[in-house]
């Protein structure tokens, strides 16, 4: 149970924002490194393996020497045909974290690791735990109830103690995070870092449209709705946009409506965490960095108070 050290550099918090399809772009990830916190981004949130070796070009030129890593995001499933393509890149790049998401497959986990990579993988289930804890992850990202996008319905609390029993490698929690303080109770409870992405969507340097923003703000816990209807697999939405695209939250199908090709979908239908009601501003990064941390270290503060 621990933070692999070569992923301690620069790290001031023990946070990651998540990567966020259509949202995660280069200027998020370098602000969110370059304030000591680890930035992440999904390499298909560019159009082509070529556009996904320039971003990274980017983001490592805008580094400053004393940033935390950076992050990709890979897809590993066979609807993504340019796994093999994107995953070439990120060796030859050699993108110190990598995290997978709909398959944990020991070859992809290997060829990072030859490198001197780390990979984190999704899950939301213990059975998926396992499994990955078998193909040889470096940490497992607990997708707990709450999460923003696609999601598990499992308590945080019953999901890390589960996985603890069998896995002590690195643990990142994820499931309504939006606060220093609720990275002080994730690691209360265990985990090595928090996994926070809804409240990295309402920061300047997201790609997310104002509007969506601004439904962050106006929405709480009760406005976020669990279904399949959006893409096929179990995701949270905001109960506001939904309708907005004729889809009836107090009817929803338990298979995927026809709104489209997979990116159209996620364009216009927004996700969000359970965490949306801690939110009521779009800060910058380093801001909100800086915020997340004061409230960390009041909450360490408080405990240590309330243990004497």
């Amino acid at each position: 149970m621990a933070i692999p050290a070569s992923l301690q550099k620069g790290l001031k918090l023990p946070v990651i924002s998540s990567p966020m399809f259509l949202v995660s772009g280069p200027d998020l990830v370098v602000e969110a490194c370059n304030s000591g916190v680890i930035g992440t981004f999904p390499s298909l949130n560019q159009r082509t393996t070529e556009g996904y070796r320039e971003w990274l070009h980017e983001i490592k030129s805008r580094l400053t020497p004393d940033a935390a890593v950076y992050g990709v995001n890979l897809i590993v499933h066979h609807t993504n045909d340019r796994l093999m393509e994107d995953l070439k890149v990120t060796v030859e790049e050699q993108v110190p974290l990598v995290i997978t998401s709909l398959g944990a497959v020991a070859d992809v986990v290997k060829a990072i690791q030859a490198y001197g990579g780390k990979v984190f993988h999704d899950i939301a289930t213990v059975r998926h735990a396992r499994k990955a804890a078998e193909a040889g992850v470096d940490g497992l990202i607990l997708v707990a109830g709450g999460a923003g996008g696609h999601a598990g319905i499992i308590n945080p609390f019953a999901l890390i103690n589960e996985v603890r029993s069998f896995y002590d490698g690195t643990i990142i929690l994820a499931g309504s995070l939006s606060t220093g303080r609720d990275v002080a109770a994730a690691l209360m409870m265990g985990a090595d870092f928090a996994y926070m992405g809804t409240r990295f969507i309402n920061t300047t340097e997201a790609l997310a449209e104002p509007e969506y923003q601004q439904m962050i703000i106006d929405s709480g816990a009760t406005d976020i709705v669990h279904t399949p209807a959006v893409s096929g697999i179990p995701a949270n939405f905001m109960v506001k946009s939904l309708q907005a695209n004729g889809i009836d939250p107090k009817s929803l199908p338990d298979h995927k409506v026809d709104l489209g090709n997979e990116a159209r979908a996620w364009k216009t239908v927004w996700s969000a965490g359970h965490g949306v009601g801690a939110i009521d501003n779009v800060l910058p990064t380093a801001q909100l960095v800086r915020q997340l941390t004061d409230e960390f270290l009041s909450a360490c503060s408080d405990f240590d108070t309330k243990r004497r």
